[in-house]
This record gives structure tokens, C-alpha cells and sequence, in this order.
């Protein structure tokens, strides 16, 4: 007796699009714009999941109202496997939308091709010079600013200035604080190394570098999503992504055409005259947080963050940090609204956000997102206790094991040095603070011989060693309830 196997899906593409299947299979938000019509206008560095699932759905919300100048160049830095993926999908792909009223799909249009710039940096420099070519957004995490980046850029604005061309509006979207200050002088420095002052004028007086400042909450691509894409749509989707609803993109008002102001702000952008109130309060609240649940899950075991924080401790834990120690320092408007809100992002279940994934880079990100709420509570003599506990969590997580006995893989391009220093101390914290602390590339110098950092540090770890991390969170709900 055989069994006849189901027909093999066929692949989203622009027949698949078509052909109206799509729409049939499921309440599926489609592009309704002619996308052969599209014009290239943004060429965006680093082609990851969460461009695809934040800036690439701002502008196809910008060409489903009829400004066709917002078709994307998705540049991937190196891996070839995901650009070459989306190029046969002909630059299409779904997107999960959930919240706690459900979930919904998108497929996006506004990703017209694809190309890797360590495979083809030619195609860059000359997406970069073209004529239709009005903005560059990148996402290249914070370790790739650095001189492949800036030759790369440069090597495009010298081509599109040798074209007689216009600037750019050039906009960072990386967490990283005043990144479009960092980016136009990483560009600046880069073009002055060319001896070429002409060029450098150029760039300073041609194009923007707006700092902004974004915010949506993007696991990493999983086979389960792929395989949720095909049963609503109907077809194969080796792109497809989840997200949440919420997002959130806060830029400068400073732009090469300032008639983008208005355009962006009309389909939800926000456009200011200083993003630091609220670039600050996301890089301490949501990523510094996310930070803390990510090392704490990980020696803990939890699989997501949302399982960490539907445990009543992990929850008053991640409360009790950004309403004592964060939020008086900030700016921003509306702290507690802010506040709830994450806190009911990293609750949603939908989101399958991996801890291990958020911890991944740990020594690159915390001194953004730890280290300027330790420095000014230090300066103002106000308490420091979660984040001694947090930072004793992240010296407890380079043992690679977790509290369940399951060894674990660190990423971190310093992840091998790190755990070196952590286990030449094994039981000692002490020793184990005092060498982890002297690592001046996670930390600043001063705060190794900090005695009131050093000795909080030193507290939590002996207690975490003794027992777990659970008691020590204890400890610290029952001492911030004195006080």
C-alpha cells in the first residue's frame, strides 16, 4: 500500500505574489503597489532580521501610500546565504506580526534585490552612486563600525561625488549612542586618510548623519517560523520572520532632502531635535534589561525570555532595576508607561526570543548599556545593587554551564580570554571579581579599584557560588524592600 505524499509548496516569489494564492490562503497583508515600478532609493548595510522586520516595513508603508522612491538595496556584509535566498524569493518575504490579540502576516515588498559586499563590492560602491540612490540605513551591530565599513562607504559617496551626484542622507541604526556622529567621522577620518579635501568637504556639507534611535524586538529566523509561513501562506518562505507590534524609530531631524521629515513622520516615524532622551532610554531600559534577563536565563536555563519573565522574581527583578536605578537618570517622557510597556514586550510568548541569542556579544554591549547608569549612580552615591547582581550573573555565565549542569557555547569575540580569567579563580570571588574587573575593554579602569563596585560585585557572586541565582534575587527583593 503506498502513501501518497503532499505536492511540494511552491516558493514565495512575484508569480507566487501574482497569481493571488496568498491572499486565499490566509489574511495575509500583501504589497498593493506595482513593484517593477519601484525606484532603488535606500541601499542598506547589513541585511539581518531586524532590518528586515523594522526599516524595510517603514518603507513599505511608504510605497503602499504611493511614494515609489523607497525600494531597498539589501546589502549583507558577508553571508552569502541569505542574499542569494532572498534573490530567488526576488527580494520577498513574510513577516509574523504578534500581540496579545494574536497574530497577523505581511509579506514585504520593498526589498528589491540583494547583493554581499564581501562577495561583490563593486555592486555596493555602485548602489551606493547611483542616481536614484537617496538614503543609506545600516545595521551592522556595534562591532562593525570599523575600516571595512568606512572604505566601503567612502569608496561609494568618492564615486557618487565623481558622478556629479547628490548627497545622502546616511542614518546609523545601530545601538550605539550618537551613532550618526560616530558614523559621519568614521567616514570623515576614513576620506581624510585620501588626502583628498575636496572630498571630504564633500561629504561634511553634502550629506546628513542623522543619530536615531530604534526599537523592535526581532528573534532570531527560525525552521518553526518558515514552517509557520508555509501553512498560512501556502508557499515556502526561507525568509519569514516573527516580531512584536510594537516599534518604534526616533531620528534627527537632519536630513540631505529636509522634505523627509514630514514623509517619514506621516506613516509613524519620529522625528526630533534630539534623539538622546529617548536613545538613552531604550539602550538602559529595553537592551539594558534584555542584557540582564539574557545572562540571568542562561545560567538559570530557561530557554526564552519569556519564560524568565513569567516568574513573579525575574519580573519584580527587571522592575525594581529600571524603576530605581534607571529611570531616575533619564529624560525621556513618560518613564513608567515606557517601563510596563517592556515589560509586557518581553512577556509576549510569541516572540521565541532566545536567551542565549540576547547574550551573545555580552562584552561589547554592556559597557553601552550598563555603563552609564553605573557610572552616574556612582557619581550620585545612589545604590548599585542590581547591577552588581547582574554583573555577578555575567561572571557566573563565563563558566559555560548553567545551574542545571548543561554546558554551553559563549559568543563573544572576546568570549575565550574571558573565560580563561573566570575559571583561573574557580570558588574564589574575589579573585574571580578583582581579574574580571581589570578587563578594561568591558569596564572602565576606575572601577576596578572601586572598593564600594568591587565589594557589591564580590557579594553577589560569593552568594550566587554558594547557592543560586534564584537566592540571590531573594536577597536583594527582601534588601531593596528595607530600604
Amino acid at each position: 500500500m503506498s502513501t501518497l505524499m503532499p505536492p511540494a509548496l511552491s516558493v514565495l516569489n512575484r508569480h507566487t505574489l501574482a497569481d493571488g494564492r496568498l491572499g486565499a490562503a490566509a489574511a495575509v497583508e500583501l504589497p498593493t503597489y506595482d513593484r517593477a515600478a519601484l525606484v532603488p532609493g535606500v541601499v542598506h548595510l547589513g541585511l539581518g532580521a531586524f532590518h528586515r522586520a523594522h526599516q524595510a516595513l517603514v518603507f513599505d508603508r511608504l510605497l503602499q501610500g504611493g511614494d515609489r522612491r523607497w525600494g531597498v538595496v539589501g546589502v549583507a556584509m558577508r553571508s552569502t546565504e541569505l542574499a542569494d535566498s532572498l534573490a530567488a524569493q526576488d527580494g520577498l518575504y513574510a513577516v509574523q506580526i504578534a500581540d496579545q490579540d494574536g497574530a497577523r502576516w505581511q509579506v514585504s515588498g520593498s526589498l528589491l534585490r540583494t547583493c554581499v559586499a564581501g562577495r561583490e563590492p563593486q555592486s555596493v560602491v555602485d548602489a551606493l552612486a547611483a542616481a536614484t540612490t537617496r538614503w543609506v540605513t545600516l545595521t551592522v551591530t556595534e562591532k562593525g563600525y570599523g575600516e571595512p565599513l568606512a572604505k566601503l562607504l567612502v569608496d561609494g559617496l568618492a564615486a557618487r561625488r565623481a558622478a556629479a551626484q547628490g548627497g545622502l542622507t546616511i542614518a546609523s541604526c545601530d545601538n550605539l549612542s550618537h551613532n550618526g556622529l560616530k558614523l559621519q567621522k568614521l567616514c570623515l577620518d576614513e576620506a581624510a586618510r585620501r588626502s583628498d579635501p575636496f572630498l571630504t568637504a564633500w561629504i561634511e556639507t553634502r550629506c546628513a548623519f542623522p543619530n536615531s534611535m530604534v526599537d523592535r524586538i526581532v528573534p532570531a529566523a527560525t525552521q518553526q517560523q518558515r514552517s509557520d509561513a508555509a501553512v498560512a501562506l501556502g508557499v515556502q518562505d526561507h525568509g519569514a520572520l516573527a516580531t512584536e507590534a510594537f516599534w518604534e524609530w526616533v531620528i534627527e531631524r537632519r536630513f540631505a532632502d529636509p522634505a523627509d521629515a514630514d514623509v517619514l513622520a506621516a506613516v509613524g516615524v519620529t522625528v526630533v531635535d534630539d534623539v538622546k532622551p529617548f536613545e538613552d532610554a531604550k539602550l538602559r531600559m529595553l537592551n539594558g534589561s534584555h542584557t540582564a534577563l539574557a545572562l540571568i536565563g542562561a545560567v538559570q536555563g530557561w530557554p526564552t525570555v519569556s519564560d524568565g519573565v513569567a516568574i513573579p522574581a525575574i519580573r519584580d527583578f527587571v522592575h525594581r532595576y529600571m524603576t530605581r536605578m534607571v529611570m531616575p537618570l533619564l529624560k525621556r517622557p513618560g518613564g513608567g508607561a515606557y517601563r510596563d510597556a517592556l515589560l509586557a514586550r518581553f512577556a509576549n510568548p510569541a516572540l521565541r526570543h532566545r536567551v542565549h541569542q540576547i547574550a551573545s556579544d555580552s562584552s561589547l554591549k554592556i559597557p553601552l548599556r550598563w555603563g552609564p547608569t553605573l557610572r552616574e549612580s556612582l557619581a550620585a552615591g545612589q545604590g548599585v545593587e542590581p547591577l552588581a547582581l547582574a554583573t555577578a550573573v555575567w561572571f557566573r555565565y563565563l563558566q559555560g554551564v548553567d545551574e542545571q549542569g548543561q554546558t554551553y557555547e559563549i559568543a563573544d569575540p572576546r568570549g575565550v580570554a574571558l573565560q580563561e580569567i573566570a575559571k583561573r579563580h574557580p570558588n574564589d570571588a574575589v579573585g574571580t571579581v578583582q581579574a574580571l574587573l581589570a578587563v578594561t575593554e568591558a569596564w572602565d579602569a576606575d572601577l576596578a579599584i572601586d572598593e564600594r563596585w568591587m565589594s557589591r560585585v564580590v557579594h553577589w557572586l560569593e552568594r550566587i557560588q554558594a547557592s543560586n541565582v534564584d537566592t540571590a534575587l531573594a536577597e536583594l527583593a527582601a534588601l531593596e524592600e528595607r530600604t
